[in-house]
C-alpha cells in the first residue's frame, strides 16, 4: 500500500509527530508514505493563514522528513511533497520553491479561489458559477503539469440540479484524463462522511475511464492504521468498476 496525503502539525489543524505517521504506516504495511502538508504561500499582502504551513517552518519539514526517511529507509520509502492550490499569481513562488527545496512531488488541492487571502472557499455551498470557476481552476492546475493527483476533485459542494453537476464535473474528468493525472478518493470524507466522496462524481469518473487513488489525507497518526476504512473504500471502487491506481509523477 501507498499514501501520498499526509499532513503535520504545522498546518494547525493535524496532530502527531512525523515519526508517528511513519511508525503507524509500517505497522499498517504500507511500503511508501508521502508527506503533503498545506503549503505556505508568499502572499503580496499581509494575510495570515491559520490553517495551512508558514514558510518559515518549510526548512524544519523537509529537514526533519529526510532525516527520517533515512532513519526508515529498510523498513519503508517516504517521499516529500506539499498540497497546494492552484493560486496563478503566486505560482512562479511555488515552481522556485519546488526547485530550492528539492521536493519530490506536489498535489493539487484547490480549496479557495484565487487565494485564501480574499477568495471564497469551495467546500461550502456554491452555485453555478462558483462550481464551473472551481473546475476551471482545478483544469488550470492540472494543465500546469506539476500536480501529481487531484485531491478530493469532487470538494466543491454543489447538490442543486445534478445533471448540470454531471455536465461540469465532465470537464474536470476529460482533463484528468488529459494529463494523465489520477482523482483521489478521500478518505477523511469518506470516513466522516462528509459531502465528498460524492456518489454522482464516482459514478461519472467510472464513465470517463479515470483512474483514482486512494489518500488517506491524514492528520492524525491513527488514520494510518485504519485499514477498515481503507479496505471499504477499495471495495466500494472495485464495485463500482474503476480502475484504482498507486502510481504518481514525481519530480525526481
Amino acid at each position: 500500500m501507498k499514501n501520498y496525503h499526509t499532513h503535520t502539525s504545522r498546518c494547525y489543524h493535524a496532530i502527531g509527530s512525523e515519526e508517528e505517521y511513519i511508525l503507524n504506516a509500517i505497522k499498517a504495511g504500507y511500503t511508501e508514505l508521502g508527506f503533503s502538508d498545506h503549503t505556505p504561500w508568499r502572499y503580496d499582502s499581509s494575510f495570515h493563514a491559520t490553517m495551512r504551513m508558514e514558510e518559515d517552518k518549510l526548512q524544519d519539514y523537509v529537514d526533519t522528513l529526510r532525516q527520517l526517511k533515512e532513519k526508515y529507509k529498510d523498513q519503508i520509502n517516504i517521499k516529500i511533497g506539499l498540497e497546494c492550490e492552484y493560486f496563478p499569481k503566486y505560482m512562479p513562488w511555488l515552481k522556485q520553491t519546488i526547485k530550492d527545496y528539492k521536493l519530490d512531488y506536489i498535489i493539487l488541492g484547490n480549496h479557495y479561489d484565487e487565494s485564501d487571502e480574499y477568495g471564497m472557499y469551495f467546500g461550502s455551498a456554491v452555485n453555478k458559477q462558483q462550481l464551473n470557476k472551481y473546475i476551471d481552476l482545478c483544469i488550470e492546475g492540472l494543465n500546469t503539469g506539476l500536480y501529481s493527483y487531484l485531491a478530493h476533485p469532487d470538494l466543491a459542494y454543489y447538490d442543486k440540479d445534478l445533471d448540470y453537476y454531471r455536465l461540469q464535473m465532465k470537464r474536470l474528468c476529460q482533463a484528468a484524463l488529459d494529463t494523465d493525472t489520477p482523482l483521489e478518493f478521500n478518505l477523511l470524507g469518506y470516513k466522516y462522511h462528509r459531502h465528498y466522496p460524492n456518489d454522482v462524481f464516482f459514478t461519472l469518473v467510472k464513465e470517463m475511464g479515470n483512474k483514482v487513488i486512494i489518500g488517506t489525507d491524514a492528520h492524525d497518526p491513527l488514520a494510518l492504521s485504519d485499514i477498515q476504512t481503507y479496505n471499504k473504500a477499495k471495495a466500494y471502487l472495485e464495485n463500482l468498476g474503476i480502475e484504482l491506481t498507486e502510481e504518481i509523477r514525481f519530480f525526481q
